[in-house]
């Protein structure tokens, strides 16, 4: 339980220090379904925590965060926290996970559901996510 809350105090840490060193450039990097959240006053997925609710290929609990930097972070509780990358150029968004590139497409993205499709070479991989649900700190 005490490694769990350490790697949810790290992730949460980062995401922290992200949205204080956000760019003003960081909007033109957003999906246009992110746009249209920020732009209307409501978060998108960039800088907070999304947990696997349910996929074709990952673990329900995982934990997903795309800093506004640029970097992903991917955790769980039975795994250490893993760094990727994403970027969103020309209308794609692409997850970069242990050097390789996947294409993806935004299903659907609202306050409480983040959806995407991964193309791997093996096949697609779909991810339903929803804002992870805070622990309370054990003292």
């Amino acid at each position: 339980m005490k490694s769990l809350l350490q790697r949810a105090a790290c992730v949460l840490a980062l995401v922290l220090v992200a949205a204080c060193s956000e760019t003003s450039d960081t909007a033109d990097k957003l999906p246009p379904a992110a746009q249209q959240a920020a732009a209307a006053g409501k978060p998108g997925f960039v800088n907070k925590v999304w947990e696997v609710s349910l996929s074709t290929g990952v673990a329900p609990g995982m934990l997903y965060v795309f800093l506004s930097d640029g970097t992903l972070v991917m955790t769980s509780r039975d795994s250490q926290a893993s760094l990727g990358a994403w970027t969103y150029q020309d209308g794609a968004l692409t997850m970069v996970e242990d050097g390789q590139e996947y294409p993806v497409d935004i299903l659907s993205l609202s306050n409480e559901e983040f959806r995407i499709r991964s193309k791997h070479p093996g096949g697609s991989v779909e991810i339903a996510m929803v804002p992870a649900k805070s622990a309370p700190l054990a003292p």
